[in-house]
């Protein structure tokens, strides 16, 4: 029989990170978590300290115009990778879950008592709980869009779920605990022939490959910086001109404000309006750093290795008796549970040879509880992993379900 050739990464020394660990022993497969950093945001990152450090849009010294011609050219490498129509329409946050959190203050003097909010049922919590909090604040219906026996939300159900009292979609891309692909533009749809204004969570999705949000339809995308291979502490928020026209500013202070009086004040409109204070300058500097280290990328190319990568995780996973997966995963990641063995059990003795996975209820409780699971093992790839991983991943594996089982 022919032996396959095994999987290699031509990014993988772009990744200090994942160089440094595996030189300790260590094989990160928790990407979903947080990516790890190409050399190019960290160049970046320095570069931006050691070379004089300064606020935006404030000063008129060199320092400080340097920093906002970088701070601002940022927004611009946004706007292209999501295909934004403009690049007012690109609001830096801290990341998703801010990201979630303006919009669900932002747009509540829109609903009425009665209204309806759908979200569905694999959503990760910063997409479930401020929406949850607004319903409960406002005497709305908070409505579940269930999903079929693959993991996707069921079009026909959300067909007559989504109604006339419908005022918001908020729905993720690419789930976090299933890795499903979810069908964002017909749901988007739906949404728009109603009249409801949509929100997508780009947290997992915005991660593989270039996003159109045009091409989605969406009034609304978010997703955060430390996944998308990125700094923390910073995100994006994506709204359409006319829909970040209705939001309500929600922090105030320097930057945001056109006039200010002791008794009143007027505030500017997006993205600056919702920008208030310094800003996480050298983040929002390295991402776009990070950004055109991605657009640099062969896209197909990446595509390609990380459907290899994933094809080869479930294939191993299911070569091995017990192992159930948690849906049926298309990218990305997968999570599973082995029969008669609790996942933070596996998980320690995953740690213990080195191994970095992530097990529990993966901030998707609800999820998690509807399947009847208290918890499952997730493994999620990066572009800079590669077959090695993999094999590791599984020697690991059989060791401890050796032990275990």
């Amino acid at each position: 029989m022919p032996q396959t050739m095994p999987i290699t990464s031509p990014w993988r020394a772009d990744f200090p990170g994942i160089l440094a660990l595996a030189a300790e022993g260590q094989t990160y497969l928790d990407s979903a978590a947080t990516a790890q950093k190409p050399q190019a945001m960290l160049d970046s990152l320095l570069g931006y300290y050691t070379g004089g450090a300064a606020n935006v849009h404030r000063a008129q010294h060199l320092p400080g115009e340097r920093a906002t011609r970088a701070f601002e050219a940022t927004r611009d490498k946004a706007a292209r990778w999501l295909n934004a129509a403009s690049r007012e329409e690109i609001v830096f946050t801290r990341g998703t879950t801010e990201s979630l959190n303006l919009l669900a203050y932002g747009l509540e003097p829109l609903f009425q008592p009665g209204d309806e909010i759908a979200i569905s049922a694999l959503e990760h919590h910063a997409n479930l709980l401020p929406w949850q909090q607004l319903a409960l604040r406002q005497g709305l219906r908070l409505v579940v869009l269930p999903l079929d026996e693959r993991g996707d939300i069921d079009l026909e159900q959300a067909a007559s779920l989504v109604g006339p009292r419908t005022r918001l979609l908020a729905i993720s891309q690419l789930s976090n605990v299933l890795g499903r692909q979810q069908p964002v533009a017909r749901l988007v749809d739906l949404a728009r022939a109603l009249g409801a204004l949509s929100v997508v969570d780009g947290a997992q999705g915005a991660v593989h490959g270039r996003q159109d949000v045009q091409a989605l339809g969406c009034d609304f995308y978010v997703c955060s910086g430390h996944k998308l291979y990125g700094p923390d502490g910073v995100g994006l928020l994506y709204g359409r001109s006319e829909a970040l026209a209705q939001l309500r500013h929600w922090q105030f202070g320097g930057e945001m404000v056109l006039q200010a009086d002791y008794q009143c004040s007027t505030f500017r409109p997006a993205p600056l309006g919702f920008e208030a204070g310094t800003p996480a300058i050298a983040a929002v500097i390295a991402l776009g750093a990070t950004l055109d280290y991605l657009a640099g990328l062969d896209q197909a190319a990446v595509a390609t290795h990380e459907a290899a990568l994933h094809a080869e995780l479930l294939a191993g996973l299911g070569a091995r008796a017990g192992i159930r997966l948690v849906g049926a995963p298309q990218l990305a990641l997968a999570s599973f549970t082995v029969d008669g063995v609790h996942s933070a059990d596996l998980a320690h003795l995953l740690t213990e040879q080195g191994i970095a996975v992530r097990s529990g209820h993966h901030c998707a409780m609800p999820l998690l509880k509807s399947l009847g699971l208290p918890g499952a093992i997730r493994v999620s790839l990066g572009l800079y992993n590669d077959g090695e991983d993999l094999a590791r991943l599984f020697v690991a594996l059989d060791k401890a379900l050796e032990l275990l089982q």
